[in-house]
């Protein structure tokens, strides 16, 4: 099973793309796939028809906040639930009215608040303020101007493990991939992961550790050198 992010991962370079999918169909078994995405349900669609992706079994969405389920995309309403407890958008609007430069991302969803800054310092105290209020979330700064308010059990991580655990997959041959900050906690839960060659400078600081291979090639290219030294 590949559990990857989208944009600058599995998405970047065509060419490298086709090799993985070649590689993955000349294999003896077959890969399932989970696609774990920032973009919002309908973005993540259109890159999927753009790109001509294969279609996941998973696709998980807008950072983990939403989960869509098998051939229809059937939304996850048990997630769904766990990730409206104690979420306050209107309360996280507010704080963010009050920080000069920032501006919001517009989304046609409320299960996250995100938006764009213009330098770290904004970054930081946006979520001083947040911590502040003592408004319940979970804070990710990534790329250097991207800014996601999700709920606090909620993340790409959380997500992952979360279907991993209903669905009884935890012994799976599993790589996880992806290139930015916000991927981070799902490279960490403890399973074989890779940070791609073209992974931005955030990611590169996750603590060394035999389960996260960095590779040397970028996007598509680095995923199936990580399968090669994980799962050949």
């Amino acid at each position: 099973m590949l559990a990857t992010d989208l944009d600058g991962t599995l998405v970047g370079d065509k060419n490298s793309l086709q090799d993985l999918l070649t590689y993955y169909k000349e294999q003896t078994y077959a890969v399932s796939l989970i696609y774990i995405t920032g973009r919002h349900f309908q973005s993540a669609l259109s890159l999927m028809e753009a790109e001509q992706l294969p279609r996941p079994d998973i696709l998980v969405t807008d950072v983990g906040t939403e989960i869509y389920i098998g051939e229809t995309f059937e939304k996850d309403r048990e997630w769904a639930s766990r990730m409206s407890t104690g979420w306050v958008p209107e309360q996280i609007e507010a704080v963010a009215s009050r920080i000069p430069g920032m501006q919001k991302q517009p989304l046609p969803v409320t299960s996250r608040c995100s938006y764009y800054v213009g330098n770290d310092q904004q970054a930081e105290e946006f979520k001083r303020q947040l911590d502040e209020e003592g408004i319940s979330h979970k804070f990710i700064y990534s790329g250097g101007r991207d800014v996601d308010i999700l709920p606090a059990e909620s993340g790409k991580g959380q997500a992952l493990q979360y279907i991993l655990s209903k669905y009884r997959l935890g012994k799976t041959k599993l790589l996880v991939a992806g290139d930015s900050g916000n991927d981070r906690d799902m490279l960490t839960l403890g399973y074989p992961s890779v940070i791609v060659g073209n992974a931005q400078p955030e990611l590169l600081e996750c603590p060394e550790s035999p389960l996260i291979y960095r590779s040397t090639k970028g996007f598509a290219g680095g995923i199936q050198e990580a399968w090669q030294h994980f799962h050949s």
